[in-house]
This record gives structure tokens, sequence and C-alpha cells, in this order.
């Protein structure tokens, strides 16, 4: 028997791709697994386009369209400003869930948008993303847990200290994280 899904436009999470780097061709399969909208920012473009990926939309700074393939939007960067062209892109066009593949991650950037849009980045080696005071998630024992935010008055269970910002949990299990802060970034090897 098999089972059908009905996929609403923009139902599923957008996927940036502002730089690819060594992202492992494995989790970015399972990225496009539900055909997202896919976003490039300009030095990523010949990367991904050689991987035969389809791109719907280049941001770019320059005047000209340098689209490599058919039906691809083209927008220019405000200000040159990429990574902000392409949130305000994805807000006016109504998505409520991005998958951002980068080489590093600017938590103060981020911080700007995740209270309109849930955004999840990823790296070669981590998935990080905001979560709210009370935030709790099954992982196996012996997991690592960074906190990207400062978290203020912090309280966890399920986990023990590491190193400066960094946990492990203790057993296969539920964390949990609660803080004063609105809300915190945190990471999870991938």
């Amino acid at each position: 028997m098999s089972s059908h899904h009905i996929i609403r436009e923009k139902q599923e999470p957008a996927l940036l791709i502002a730089e690819l780097g060594a992202f492992d061709l494995e989790n970015l399969g399972q990225l496009l697994e539900w055909s997202p909208t896919v976003i490039v920012l300009k030095n990523a473009v010949e990367k991904v386009d050689s991987l035969g990926l389809k791109i719907d939309v280049i941001i770019d700074n320059e005047e000209e369209n340098p689209l490599i393939q058919e039906h691809t939007k083209f927008i220019k960067a405000t200000n040159n400003q990429l990574l902000d062209t392409a949130f305000l892109f994805l807000q006016e066009e109504g998505y409520s869930a991005v998958n951002v593949i980068a080489t590093s991650f600017d938590i103060n950037f981020y911080s700007k948008y995740v209270m309109n849009i849930d955004i999840v980045l990823l790296n070669k080696h981590q998935k990080a993303f905001a979560v709210k005071s009370g935030f709790s998630r099954w992982k196996p024992a012996e997991e690592q847990v960074i906190l990207l935010s400062k978290a203020d008055n912090l309280h966890y269970e399920g986990l023990r200290p590491f190193s400066t910002n960094s946990f492990i949990t203790e057993k296969d299990g539920l964390y949990r994280l609660a803080f004063n802060n609105n809300f915190i970034f945190i990471a999870e090897s991938l």
C-alpha cells in the first residue's frame, strides 16, 4: 500500500545555499527530497550548478542576470547584502522556514529574522537552530550540544557540562533547556 502526501507550495522549508564548502552530498540529498525552493547566493552558483541541481533563485550583486539555467529567477542584492536580500525574499514570498547551508554561522545576523521565519543552519559538522525556553529533544547518549548564544539563568536536564558552552547528553533520552532569553541558538552534531 502506498501513501500519498499533498505538499502545498511553501509548506516545506526553502533551501538557501550561501556556501556549500565540503557539505556532505548525502545530507544535501535529504534536504532536496521534498523539492524545496532552492535559493543560491552568487558565490555558490557554479558549484551548485555543477552538481546538476535545479536552482530556483539566484541572488547576486551584479546588474546583469548571470542565469545558467532556464526558469531561474534572478534577484539583485540590495546594497550588496546577499543574505539580507535572501531573507527579505523569503519573508515577502511567505516562507515560514528555511534550511541554510553555509560554512560559518553569524548568529547575530540570523537573530534579526528568527522571530519571523524558522531557521536551521547547516554546515559540514553541525546543525544549528533557535530554541525557546523549555525546549526539549530526544538524543542518544554522548551527543554534543553547543550553546551558540549566551543563555541568561540557564537550567538544563539530561546534559553534563563538557567545556565552555558545550554539553554532552548523559543518556539516551530527552534533554531540556530553560533560560530567561526570548530564544538562544544551539548546535548539534550532524
